[in-house]
């Protein structure tokens, strides 16, 4: 294979050496003032290399590598974003407003769980009359399955469901029918398993932490190229790999103490490069803290998200249709229908109001005026909210066929943007359950038991609480397409 000179760079500011490894020669590389370090070599299109830091081996991945075909801990494979050949040059984009999102897990949406076989999926998607199809977490992580949410390699994707080239056939095909693409970015934590970012730079801030794990440095001692790193793997997503909007999750435990927020630089930066794409570019939030000004226009005090999810639609709704009152439903099952019609309203429950789960005051109102209700998702089930009950039970397995749809029509024809989990649509008799595979046997008894004490913590039965690591829990999530030629979910689906 032909091969032609090429500039490897990291930023590794912490070893005092680092040298690359390619295809099993190594060569020496030279630091900068900035810590970035620098070798050009002749190197063939899909070249495995990775970096040698001090005396540590064997090499580590690129914390920037774009393929890990042998997994995360193994060597990076070079590869070119531009080298696939796209058909959507017709594609201009579509704007969120008016549309419909469709939420999936690659991995449980087929039974193969392959960007492959989720194209042969895409038309019933159409048909349904999506407009946007948002993928959970696709970058690197250890193991063969999980939800995502435990990725290391953010410039990656993940091999078992077809790598980047996978991907971008998935994209492409999408867009060939009509069909935007949001992709679920996670930038407030990383995995467990496989991260060797903390060897190359301060990827973590000093004494930060949140539900998942050490908190990402933004606003420490060498944040700046933190904050690149983050917004750089963003603009990746929309601009190489031709995705329309980033989900970025649990932006509440992004904790940035700048004065301008990680959050706003990476909104600014997007909105630029829509520009120059010459088509919208989405950015939605997961947040729970119930603040409009995550939507609101930077020239007006904002941080200029295009939207937000609205949990607070979701409990309320659920806490209507199936009557449950336990937990952080408590305050919406108590205000019961008039709750709901302050939601459908208003977007927030918690506009202030007291929340006796937080047992404080909570959330800020939304000025309806100046933000139109499209800004806000509105969904009866997602991953979090099935995936994370005891059983992974869906809504259809405790409501009528009768309630279903009516909570189904309550969401559609609500004054905001509709959002549906895969197989809802039917009423899908399949669980969505929390599934790891983490090859490191602590680790894993380490999830399961950490699962187990959260649920107990909701009155949930421990031992109706499914093994995470058993493959079993991962195989009972996938959907089960037959079920749209069965009764009663074909009739729903009607």
């Amino acid at each position: 294979m032909s091969t032609e000179p090429t500039e490897f760079a990291v930023w590794a500011p912490l070893p005092q050496r680092v040298r690359l490894q390619l295809d099993g020669a190594v060569h020496e590389m030279t630091r900068d003032d900035d810590g970035w370090w620098r070798a050009t070599v002749p190197a063939a299109p899909e070249a495995d290399y990775g970096f040698l830091l001090d005396d540590t081996t064997p090499a580590r991945p690129d914390p920037r590598g774009r393929r890990q075909p042998d997994g995360v801990h193994g060597p990076t494979r070079r590869f070119d974003p531009a080298a696939h050949r796209w058909m959507d040059r017709a594609w201009t984009g579509r704007p969120l407003a008016g549309g419909v999102v469709y939420e999936l897990h690659v991995g449980t949406f087929t039974e193969a769980g392959t960007f492959d076989a989720a194209v042969t999926r895409l038309d019933h998607l159409v048909s349904l009359g999506v407009s946007f199809v948002e993928l959970l977490p696709v970058n690197g992580f250890n193991g063969t399955h999980n939800w995502g949410y435990d990725g290391v390699a953010w410039y990656a994707v993940h091999e078992g469901y077809g790598g980047p080239a996978g991907y971008q056939r998935f994209v492409d095909a999408c867009h060939q029918r009509g069909l935007a693409v949001i992709q679920d970015v996670v930038y407030n934590h990383l995995g467990p398993s496989g991260n060797y970012l903390p060897e190359f730079f301060p990827v973590f801030s000093e004494g930060g932490a949140n539900t998942w794990g050490d908190s990402v440095n933004l606003s420490g001692p060498h944040s700046d190229e933190v904050r690149r790193y983050v917004i750089d793997n963003a603009l990746m997503w929309l601009r190489d790999m031709h995705v329309d909007g980033l989900r970025l999750d649990a932006v509440h435990a992004l904790v940035d103490e700048r004065a301008t927020h990680v959050l706003e630089e990476l909104a600014a930066e997007v909105d630029a490069l829509s520009v120059t794409e010459g088509r919208p570019l989405t950015l939605i939030a997961e947040s729970d803290l119930n603040d409009p000004r995550m939507v609101t226009p930077r020239a007006a005090g904002g941080l200029g998200l295009t939207a937000q999810w609205s949990d607070d639609f979701h409990h309320s709704l659920h806490a209507v249709l199936t009557g449950e009152g336990q937990g952080y439903y408590r305050d919406f099952a108590e205000g019961g229908l008039a709750g709901l019609a302050k939601v459908l309203t208003g977007a927030f429950f918690h506009d202030g109001a007291w929340s006796s789960f937080r047992k404080r005051h909570h959330g800020r109102p939304v000025d309806t005026d100046r933000l139109p209700g499209w800004k806000f998702l509105a969904y009866l089930q997602d991953h979090d909210q099935i995936g994370n009950r005891a059983t992974g039970d869906r809504i259809s397995a405790a409501l009528s066929p009768g309630l279903l749809a009516v909570g189904a029509t309550i969401t559609l024809t609500s004054p905001f943007t509709p959002m549906l989990f895969m197989g809802e649509e039917w009423g899908a008799g399949t669980p969505w359950q929390f599934f790891t595979s983490h090859p490191e046997p602590e680790l894993g008894k380490a999830t399961a038991e950490g699962r187990i004490g959260e649920f107990a913590e909701h009155g949930w039965d421990a031992a109706e609480v499914p093994d995470p690591q058993d493959p079993e829990t991962f195989t009972r999530s996938k959907l089960d397409w037959s079920e749209l030629e069965q009764r009663p979910h074909a009739d729903l689906l009607a």
